[in-house]
């Protein structure tokens, strides 16, 4: 097949960031849609360069009537291409975005660790990246919520299970479609992306169309461009909080203390990403902004100062030169 621009530009991105190293057993997630079919194309016309295991993923949600013969269809391509073949079919999933993400991972990372594969690759794009930009910026995500999407990120417990990797960060929705197009591949076409049930769509078709037309024509890769930067930033401060959380945070059953004096002299974004790591080991639930505000402003507040409860009665108090964080005792 012809060697593309395409083609070069991957060539290139994989061996500048050795995101999938010669040799490497690889498992390529495909729903069927453009992306998917582009990032399979491209790793099986760059497989005799690389020597790469490739294997075939799909999972099938159950949302659609259309969803078993979406499955056929890429068993169909797998057989076509003579890859290996895994589907995942779930059973009475909540037809959630965040339900259906948390499992697809939760497959990727068993597959992947019972037939041996080091990688699975996602068609994740540019596209993608912008749009998780908007959608998290909306939610009020914050740095972690804007740098969307990395490159690669662990699979499965402490990343046991390999890596995830996004091959297409650099490529836009676009470019996927018009490869497609010229090499014939057979798109299967979502019903659920039309769906304006979910947000993601409304952004996709709704917002972005208006921020190229009248704000800037580039905006997803300006957007991309603002992911990259936030994840290097994101990583350093994490990087930092995690030293500054093992030098004042102190734990012992049903308690857990920080160290006032050493917390209020560090950087204000380092107090607050400390404080969220305390809240989210002792908490049922994600702490918010509030939360996270509320416990930081006891770095320098008075003796015997105290919150009102966090969710679960958790409550948190000034004692000397500490806060400590514990749930008040059963009154009998």
């Amino acid at each position: 097949m012809p060697w593309t621009q395409l083609h070069a530009q991957i060539h290139t991105l994989l061996k500048a960031k050795f995101l999938l190293p010669p040799d490497s057993s690889i498992l390529m997630a495909v729903s069927g849609g453009q992306d998917s079919l582009c990032m399979a194309q491209l790793l099986m016309d760059l497989q005799p360069k690389w020597n790469w295991r490739l294997g075939l993923l799909h999972c099938d949600h159950g949302w659609r009537d259309d969803s078993s013969d979406n499955a056929a269809h890429v068993a169909r391509l797998a057989q076509q291409w003579q890859l290996p073949f895994f589907l995942e079919t779930a059973v009475d999933l909540v037809p959630t975005e965040a339900a259906a993400r948390t499992w697809r991972y939760e497959k990727f990372a068993d597959i992947a660790q019972t037939h041996g594969y080091a990688y699975v690759v996602t068609g994740h794009t540019a596209t993608d990246r912008a749009e998780t930009v908007l959608f998290n910026l909306l939610r009020g995500s914050g740095a972690d919520g804007i740098q969307a999407l990395s490159w690669q990120r662990p699979l499965g417990a402490e990343g046991l299970a390999g890596l995830v990797t996004r091959p297409l960060l650099a490529i836009t929705r676009q470019q996927t479609g018009e490869f497609c197009q010229d090499r014939d591949l057979p798109i299967w076409q979502d019903a659920s992306n039309d769906d304006w049930r979910y947000r993601r769509n409304r952004i996709r078709q709704e917002l972005m169309p208006y921020l190229r037309s009248h704000f800037n024509p580039s905006v997803e890769a300006t957007l991309a461009q603002t992911a990259e930067i936030f994840t290097a930033e994101v990583t350093y401060l994490e990087n930092q909080a995690a030293q500054l959380h093992s030098d004042v945070v102190e734990t012992s059953p049903g308690v857990c203390r920080i160290r006032r004096f050493p917390l209020r002299e560090a950087p204000l974004a380092l107090q607050r990403r400390v404080v969220r790591r305390v809240l989210q080991a002792v908490l049922d639930q994600q702490p918010s902004f509030d939360h996270i505000e509320k416990l930081v402003c006891l770095a320098t507040a008075p003796n015997r100062s105290q919150t009102d409860p966090f969710p679960g009665g958790v409550i948190a108090y000034v004692d000397a030169d500490w806060i400590k964080i514990s749930k008040p005792p059963l009154v009998s």
